[in-house]
């Protein structure tokens, strides 16, 4: 009888975290960038001896199935709608790839892009503060900024005077996006497993640079609605199962007595 409860709750907990990953996609909806997860759900093995497998060798063990389990797979390669916004700093990517930050510990970061600005230091970052990788330097007396879809940065030092470059800003591409880690804010840390690849915007599979427009989030919310709803039925079926096995442990309890 206690297996039951066992099943009812290995499946409660899956259900949970498959809601816990929906309720975060619907809540991010809005969020610039966001990239929604999907829930994947998969078998747990455990190592051990089947009683009903009649074997020469009784020692040895085999995988049985000892439960399931709900993860969590961010889908960083579909893009969401660029919006176009009229604001020179913000920033989107058109495609593939990603932004390189340098975090405050020095870590590497990677980022889908959004509103920029001008630190105290002069460098380019983002609106939080992290400044780009790309180390690139805005003069004090810079009147405006153009950021080309291939990632060259040039600024206006005085009013009717010529745009000068002033960097060039790259992109990256991951090839284990599972190797990444969602960080607050639309971040992700590499791991140090994760193999990253540089290049030139509009080269080697990655996408282009859009200035004055904001990446919106991939999440459709029609679709997670749907997963909410079957996801909610899942988990009332395994309540059910709970209610059934402790009705069945009353009957029995009642004809110990």
């Amino acid at each position: 009888m206690s297996r039951a409860f066992h099943v009812a709750a290995v499946g409660l907990d899956a259900q949970q975290r498959a809601l816990d990953i929906i309720a975060a996609n619907i809540a991010n909806v809005n969020t610039p960038a966001y990239k929604r997860a999907q829930v994947e759900f998969s078998e747990l093995l455990a190592s051990g001896v089947d009683p009903a497998t009649i074997r020469a060798d009784l020692g040895a063990s085999m995988l049985t199935a000892s439960g399931v389990r709900a993860d969590a797979r961010a889908m960083l390669e579909v893009s969401g709608r660029i919006e176009s916004t009229g604001q020179s700093l913000d920033l989107a990517i058109d495609g593939r790839g990603f932004i390189e930050l340098m975090g405050p510990d020095g870590q590497t970061m990677l980022w889908r892009g959004g509103a920029l600005r001008v630190g105290d230091d002069g460098l380019l970052a983002t609106a939080s503060g992290v400044a780009l990788k790309a180390a690139i330097t805005v003069p004090d007396d810079a009147q405006s900024l153009a950021i080309g879809s291939d990632g060259i940065v040039r600024a206006v030092l005085q009013a009717g005077g010529e745009p000068q470059e002033i960097g060039q800003l790259n992109l990256v591409r991951v090839d284990d996006p599972s190797a990444l880690r969602r960080l607050d804010g639309g971040l992700y840390l590499v791991e140090d497993a994760a193999r990253v690849t540089d290049a030139r915007p509009g080269e080697d599979g990655v996408g282009l640079l859009v200035q004055g427009g904001i990446e919106r989030s991939n999440v459709e919310l029609t679709d997670e609605m749907v997963q909410l709803m079957l996801v909610q039925r899942a988990y009332a079926a395994n309540a059910q199962i709970v209610q059934a096995a402790d009705q069945l442990m009353a009957i029995a309890n009642g004809l110990k007595r």
